[in-house]
């Protein structure tokens, strides 16, 4: 593909951008009332539309008085690195995929419509000094859609500044510096398949303007004498960047540079015998690659991922002696490949890692093998974590909704807020970005439109009930739910009571064995469960227009789901066809199948079918885990998962079973039952107000879970052996937990909590539970005696 010649996406946008500005004002779109912009989108003096151009700005300052209020709003087409006197503010600013089109408007996929954009919000207080000071930004323009919707492109760079100190306000505008950065090469051609938008990074040291050095262009003191007053485009909001939104999500996480695990400090340094150096890191991240090296003039470096599906790699050359590089486009792996010709003397070789927030939450047992895939299905959840939630970042890092829902299932036992956040960005721009007509929401948004009935059915409760439930944001549950509503009506009911089948763009479900997916039961489970979601979602928001049609809808498919699908043991639409463990997972996790059922269930279906992909394969266990067979669902995921977990090379998720496709799949969620059911934590209010813990060890003595949730973190951990059962728990203020004592290993005598004995067994009288201020004995059931938790720290003993 030739630079200089645009998408072909990018001439659709072109040519509705000012039609589309035009009738903004009657789109119900606005921008944040509390940025006032006064600043201007300013670019370099050269062409604003050539694809992989980067800008660097200056700007000196003087600060007349420091204030405890020191905030930036910034935004770029497409990316920026922003440093204040010097010091490194944000690394990789600006978030792609959104917030919303400039007008709503029928959908076509492959076709992009313009989009609003998002800016930061940045604390900048403790860089800034009374006095001069020097801002100064790398501005990188892609110019690129890529074929998977994660970017809509503006038609042209461009970078804005606002900062509010106390009473001073710092703009971008035509007292900036500007100048391109010649070292960052545009002669780079993309080769087939071109998935994402961003770019490899080749970059001419020669070119350099001190990058990396106490002489950076971005340090005090500069002489940017030669720098041209930058071109400028006005103020917000204008074509072609249209309105600003904040931002769903702070900066990513900056981990720092950190070494490769096997080229420590004390490796350094050595002199290159040209072969390929293959740096180790501790495991599969997404990251920048740095080197350090001493090098004559003209020579070529390449760094490259282990990983090659996403095509990311830099291509380097160098200047004459001592010289630093930090590519600044990400990409993943758990090597970094570096080839660096014969003769160059290394002094480092590092990595920035870089992500959403952080992941906190954590679970540990005393069966290394269930820790170990725990962990890495929380590693792989936070790699599929960027500017947007992802299939992977190795190849597509498309927002399929399907996937998404997914990485909901067990985002809220690993990720803190930002990852949260992240999640409520999916829905609000997967929304957004609807077809204005029909109604159809899909994947692939904000710039493909590619509507998978199973997916956008699995999105409402997986994703969007889920999110709300998790969280508590009803601004957003209100956002969406018109439009889950609006989806909901494209089905009709048959005359026997089920759901009509919507194929939608196209009708994918699952991978594994596609002649074994009974697609009909499957989308009436699913559609049934959406109904089912969005009736809960009425109700919250106190909105009964549709509620007769919601429950005359689920009273029907329930009822003929039954009649037609139940086969005496399994259901199916063809029983001499299908025998599909996603079907019968789904029938038990959603509620159809009866109780009585599902024991046939497991033990016709889930225990010897093992069909599903990774996609629903996490849905199985969960399902098998309602019916009681805990043992069954870990031995099927040990059978399942074992050739990825016994790898000790591997951190992440495969995207099939039992390996094969990308190393690092988003839709691997083995996680969720070990969460929610083993260790037994899950909420039983809105925003986990009220939460249970209900532990389900299975073969395991030793459990430990910590919860990451919206109130704050809970840390539980239960221990046993033949006498005794220890459990204690750090719960958050304003919560109540009601705590299960497992009752199936030995004859509970007495329960301690907190050193004092609060129950008694007594042959006369049954039980004695005495009150203590925080707790309240609630009862018990044949699997559990039952407590309940106010907020604090508790150490619980049960003895024999």
């Amino acid at each position: 593909m030739n630079i200089f010649k645009f998408h072909w996406l990018f001439y659709l946008s072109f040519s509705i951008f000012f039609t589309s500005l035009a009738s903004a004002a009657d789109s119900g779109l606005k921008t944040e009332n509390s940025v006032s912009w006064t600043a201007n989108w300013i670019w370099s003096n050269e062409r604003a539309s050539i694809p992989n151009t980067w800008v660097a700005f200056r700007k000196e300052v003087t600060v007349d008085q420091l204030s405890d209020k020191a905030v930036a709003y910034i935004s770029a087409e497409t990316k920026y690195w922003l440093w204040i006197n010097g010091e490194l503010v944000v690394f990789e600013g600006g978030f792609t995929g959104g917030p919303s089109p400039v007008k709503s408007s029928p959908r076509v996929d492959n076709y992009a419509i313009a989009s609003n954009k998002y800016y930061d919000t940045v604390d900048i207080g403790k860089y800034l000094k009374k006095g001069k000071n020097t801002i100064a930004a790398l501005t990188w323009y892609w110019g690129d859609n890529g074929t998977k919707g994660t970017h809509i492109s503006a038609i042209s760079g461009g970078f804005l500044f606002q900062a509010e100190v106390g009473k001073q306000t710092i703009v971008s505008d035509k007292s900036w510096k500007a100048i391109n950065h010649a070292a960052y090469q545009r002669d780079f051609i993309k080769t087939n398949p071109i998935r994402i938008a961003a770019w490899s990074v080749k970059y001419d040291a020669s070119q350099a303007m001190g990058d990396w050095t106490k002489q950076a262009w971005y340090m005090p003191g500069f002489d940017d004498s030669q720098w041209k007053e930058p071109t400028t485009k006005r103020f917000p909001p204008r074509e072609p960047f249209f309105g600003l939104f904040p931002s769903e999500i702070p900066p990513f996480t900056n981990y720092g540079l950190a070494n490769c695990t096997n080229y420590p400090d004390s490796k350094f340094p050595f002199v290159s015998d040209g072969k390929k150096i293959k740096c180790q890191l501790d495991f599969n991240k997404n990251y920048t690659p740095y080197f350090d090296i001493e090098a004559e003039a003209g020579q070529k470096i390449k760094v490259e991922s282990n990983m090659t599906r996403s095509g990311i790699d830099t291509f380097y050359t160098t200047k004459q002696g001592r010289q630093q590089f930090e590519s600044y486009s990400w990409t993943n792996g758990r090597i970094i490949e570096y080839t660096i010709p014969k003769g160059v003397t290394v002094h480092a070789l590092k990595y920035r890692w870089t992500g959403v927030g952080t992941a906190p939450g954590h679970f540990e047992s005393d069966d290394d093998w269930y820790s170990r895939i725990w962990q890495m299905a929380e590693n792989t959840l936070y790699i599929c974590a960027r500017d947007n939630f992802m299939d992977t970042p190795d190849r597509e890092r498309g927002l399929w909704i399907g996937d998404v829902a997914d990485q909901a299932s067990y985002l809220f036992y690993s990720m803190d807020k930002p990852g949260r956040d992240l999640l409520k960005k999916a829905i609000k721009v997967t929304m957004a970005f609807s077809d204005s007509e029909s109604g159809i929401f899909a994947g692939l948004g904000p710039g493909r439109f590619r509507e998978l009935p199973a997916q956008s059915l699995q999105f409402i409760e997986q994703g969007v009930w889920h999110y709300y439930y998790n969280t508590g944001d009803k601004e957003t549950l209100a956002y969406a739910y018109p439009y889950v509503h609006k989806y909901l009506t494209l089905w009709d009911i048959k005359e026997n009571g089920l759901a009509t089948f919507r194929a939608g763009a196209w009708k994918w479900t699952d991978w594994g064995p596609q002649d074994t997916i009974d697609y009909d039961a499957i989308q009436n489970a699913l559609y049934y469960n959406a109904l089912v979601s969005a009736r809960k979602m009425a109700l919250a928001l106190g909105d009964s227009a549709h509620i007769t049609m919601y429950e005359q809808r689920i009273a029907s498919i329930k009822d003929a789901y039954q009649k037609y699908y139940w086969q005496d043991g399994f259901y199916s639409s063809n029983p001499k066809k299908f025998k599909d463990d996603r079907a019968n997972a789904i029938a038990i996790l959603f509620g159809l199948a009866k109780p009585e059922q599902h024991q046939k269930i497991v033990d016709n279906v889930l225990v010897p079918n093992h069909f599903a992909s990774p996609h629903f394969e996490w849905m199985v266990y969960n399902a098998m885990a309602i019916a009681g067979r805990y043992d069954d669902a870990l031995a099927r995921m040990k059978t399942r998962y074992a050739k990825q977990v016994d790898n000790p090379k591997l951190s992440t998720l495969a995207e099939y079973l039992p390996s094969g496709g990308t190393e690092n799949h988003a839709w691997n969620a083995p996680a969720t039952i070990l969460s929610q059911y083993i260790a037994g934590i899950a909420p039983t209010s809105v925003a986990w107000k009220a939460y249970q813990i209900m532990p389900n060890m299975a073969h395991m003595k030793v459990l430990k879970q910590q919860v990451p949730s919206v109130q704050g973190d809970i840390d539980f951990k239960i221990q046993r052996d033949d006498k005794q059962i220890t459990m204690t728990l750090d719960s958050p203020a304003k919560t109540t937990a009601l705590v299960g004592i497992p009752k199936q290993y030995f004859d509970i005598k007495n329960v301690s909590i907190n050193g004092a004995s609060v129950w008694q067994k007594s042959i006369s009288l049954g039980s004695n539970p005495k009150q203590m201020n925080g707790i309240k004995f609630v009862g018990e059931d044949d699997k559990y005696l039952k407590f309940e938790f106010a907020a604090g720290i508790w150490m619980i003993q049960a003895n024999q």
